[in-house]
């Protein structure tokens, strides 16, 4: 089992995949970073030797930023947005969508399961 930046990668994954396990590494980036080192996207976590382990690492922890400093850096930035009480910012601080999003419909996740039509809640009585 391989273990970069904090995360056990799975043993029966493509390392492609598995390393999108890795908060901040994606399909575009994990394929990036095995052009850089030299190792075959195919090949499963537990078929990869200790040295090409260690370049991965290696890799990874100089050139990007990923799990607890980017979830740092992520944080500041709402952090900073929320107290220069900016548009943006004053949307995180409600918990209302950020991005443009519509919000009279389809902003469940956000707003919660909020039914405040008239019918949305009923339940339906049964004549007998």
């Amino acid at each position: 089992m391989i273990r970069i930046a904090g995360i056990n990668l799975p043993d029966n994954k493509k390392i492609d995949i598995a390393l999108t396990y890795i908060y901040g590494i994606g399909h575009a980036r994990a394929k990036d970073i095995l052009d850089a080192v030299g190792i075959d996207p195919s090949v499963r976590v537990k078929d990869i030797s200790d040295e090409d382990a260690a370049r991965l690492r290696e890799e990874i922890e100089k050139k990007y930023r990923v799990e607890g400093e980017l979830k740092h850096e992520v944080k500041m930035n709402i952090k900073r947005l929320r107290d220069i009480r900016c548009y943006r910012g004053i949307r995180h601080i409600l918990g209302l969508p950020a991005r443009g999003q519509r919000t009279k419909t389809n902003s469940r996740t956000v707003r919660g399961n909020k039914r405040v039509t008239m019918g949305s809640g009923r339940r339906t009585v049964s004549k007998t």
